[in-house]
């Protein structure tokens, strides 16, 4: 103990004994050692020995619970895979690079909810259970992006903007997707990985003959579901207007009718008065 003790005392900026390279990573007992020098050291040599307890606690950025940080080249890996996860943690440090979140229970990936981590390079989110991807939910990522796997969860459709905008390979397969227009155009616009491109299949389709099918098999054949769905916003256009048009014509044929039926009435009641020719007659006999 009086080793120890001399050691916090004789190094106020870097101790040997509590603040090597190796004691701040793996040796919690020498850090033990520090606080009871701090119980029994006199008044005079207290403050070294507080300076002694400030360099031996590490003060990198936190690892979220459950997780495991570590390093990769020189870069920060933040491990969570297969850790019974719901959503997406929050505590992330800032300077991560490499995030597994592979293999958890995550249904949701809300606005923002990356929007710290502008250094990510690599991102997992497969096996999971998604189902909902905010149109935000990438925003804030960095354009250093290069890896999104979303792979093996319950996607079924995702808004276009949440994807279109990164410059990250996405791997989208083995999900029930719904094949309509904003799947095609983000195959169209997005950078798929081309080893998992094929897997991405019709679970739902508006015609029964595309289910099951790869959608890049359907497009191939010349279907078009951007097509499908401008010809269906023409047609709901063009009875909407048939209606108003049908609307107008009762409303001009009441009006007409009615106007009738008031000038019928008109003339019946004129027809019922005493004309003047007769009441003329009458006063010429009287004299």
């Amino acid at each position: 103990m009086g080793e120890a003790l001399q050691e916090c005392r004789g190094a106020t900026l870097l101790p040997r004994r509590c603040c090597s390279q190796q004691g701040i990573a793996s040796s919690h007992a020498k850090l033990a050692g520090c606080k009871m020098t701090l119980t029994i050291t006199p008044a005079t040599s207290i403050t070294p020995a507080f300076f002694c307890l400030l360099l031996c606690v590490p003060w990198g950025s936190s690892c979220p619970r459950s997780c495991q940080c570590t390093e990769r080249a020189g870069a920060k890996a933040v491990l969570c895979s297969s850790q019974h996860l719901e959503e997406i943690p929050k505590d992330t440090p800032k300077d991560v690079v490499f995030l597994k979140l592979d293999a958890n229970s995550i249904t949701k990936i809300p606005s923002n909810a990356f929007r710290h981590l502008s250094r990510l390079e690599e991102l997992d989110l497969s096996r999971n259970a998604i189902e909902k991807i905010d149109r935000a939910a990438f925003k804030g990522v960095g354009a250093g992006l290069r890896s999104l796997d979303l792979s093996s969860n319950r996607i079924r459709s995702i808004p276009k903007e949440a994807l279109l905008a990164l410059n990250a390979k996405l791997r989208l397969a083995n999900n029930p997707w719904h094949c309509e227009c904003a799947l095609q155009e983000v195959l169209w616009e997005a950078w798929l990985d081309p080893d998992s491109v094929q897997d991405i299949t019709c679970h739902t389709a508006p015609r029964e003959e595309y289910v099951g099918k790869p959608l890049l098999q359907v497009l191939d054949a010349g279907v078009n579901f951007c097509s499908v769905r401008q010809r269906t916003t023409d047609v709901a256009m063009f009875i909407t207007m048939f209606g108003w048009f049908t609307m107008v014509i009762v409303y001009v044929i009441c009006y007409v009718q009615h106007n009738r039926e008031d000038t019928c009435k008109d003339v019946d009641y004129l027809k019922s008065l005493p004309s003047t020719q007769g009441h003329a007659e009458t006063t010429n006999t009287a004299l």
